[in-house]
């Protein structure tokens, strides 16, 4: 079975983010495609390089950079959204003048037909967060 996932929450303030890896990574193992995740709201923090979590603590963000570079998954950050929280890739550093990029490794930035596609050529999509 296809499941994309959506996630609506930034990675700390939330148990979305952690529900969503979990549930990625136990659908993986038992067999199914999970071929996106679209990271909108809030949701989208979780794509950040700045992220420094204390030693004790998980990282969120390397655990879904981890999970696109050894699984194949597709983790798209909305970009009217990154636009709105200062998420910036090469693209958007670009064509807005900025003077660095912050989107962590294995995440990309495009627009919300990422999130419809998944949506149609999946079996299911399901979200985590409001």
């Amino acid at each position: 079975m296809k499941i994309s996932i959506l996630v609506n929450e930034g990675p700390y303030q939330h148990q979305a983010s952690d529900s969503a890896y979990q549930f990625a990574l136990a659908a993986l193992e038992s067999g199914h495609e999970v071929p996106r995740v679209f990271f909108y709201h809030d949701g989208v923090n979780n794509g950040t390089n700045l992220t420094t979590p204390p030693q004790d603590d998980r990282h969120i963000q390397k655990r879904w950079s981890a999970l696109a570079q050894e699984k194949g998954v597709d983790l798209v950050l909305c970009v009217a959204a990154c636009q709105r929280r200062g998420m910036v890739d090469e693209g958007e550093r670009d064509r807005n003048k900025k003077d660095a990029t912050n989107v962590a490794d294995g995440f990309r930035i495009s627009g919300l037909g990422q999130l419809i596609e998944a949506g149609i050529e999946s079996d299911r999509l399901v979200t985590f967060g409001d």
